[in-house]
């Protein structure tokens, strides 16, 4: 690999973002630093700073005289995830209306344009990572020093458990994801429109479309919750 320092750095990274958001990198899963190290050319001091970015993000735990690994999905994590995420993004959608630029609106056009190409022609892990920047750019626009760890942390644990989500089995599902993306649709315009009370019933709705299938990944895991616990759940 010929590419400068920073361009090393960069790719490794952009590497280790994706494999965790994917599961390509299992949670809790040791990182291997010399087998880093050989395959993007970098010495140990450039490594480890990108490891302490992605730790900073929470994609990695550092642990003294151990090395990095990913960041666990506990029980835990799982029971915040579910109590957190509806009120996390329904903020953020609110505050995108308010603060977005019109860069930003392109850009966020342009992601939605990626995620109808992933869900044309992409695999599972396209659509996933694709879905993932749309609503990175929506925490962008929120632009919140308090509030945007917390939603990146979030889309990270959100990619990794509706994984199922972006790989249909059947027609019902299939038909979810299309529904996602004209959600997406609609997403936007209302933040065009900087129309807040719209943005946060988008908000709930896209939360809703995308939970059933989180809650068939998480429960045989034994998350002890019942449904009519968690903020919004459906007790039908």
């Amino acid at each position: 690999m010929s590419a400068n320092p920073s361009s090393r750095k960069e790719a490794l990274y952009q590497s280790l973002k994706s494999a965790v958001l994917t599961l390509a990198l299992p949670p809790g899963s040791d990182l291997d630093e010399t087998a880093l190290s050989d395959e993007f050319n970098l010495s140990r001091t450039p490594l480890r700073e990108v490891f302490r970015n992605l730790a900073g993000e929470g994609y990695l735990d550092l642990r003294e005289n151990r090395g990095a690994r990913v960041s666990e999905m506990s029980h835990k994590t799982l029971r915040d995830f579910f109590l957190a995420a509806p009120m996390i993004y329904g903020a953020v959608m609110r505050l995108a209306a308010v603060n977005r630029t019109d860069s930003q609106i392109q850009a966020l056009k342009a992601s939605q344009e990626d995620f109808r190409a992933a869900l044309r022609s992409g695999s599972g892990t396209d659509r996933a990572l694709a879905n993932n920047r749309f609503h990175e750019v929506t925490g962008e626009m929120a632009d919140n020093i308090y509030l945007l760890p917390s939603f990146q942390r979030l889309l990270i644990d959100h990619a990794r458990i509706s994984m199922t989500f972006y790989r249909p089995q059947d027609e019902s599902m299939a038909r979810n994801v299309s529904d996602a993306a004209d959600q997406h649709d609609a997403i936007i315009a209302a933040i065009e429109a900087r129309d807040e009370a719209a943005c946060a019933q988008l908000a709930v709705d896209h939360w809703n479309l995308s939970r059933g299938q989180i809650e068939l990944f998480v429960m045989p895991a034994g998350l002890d919750m019942p449904l009519g616990e968690l903020p919004g759940a459906r007790t039908a």
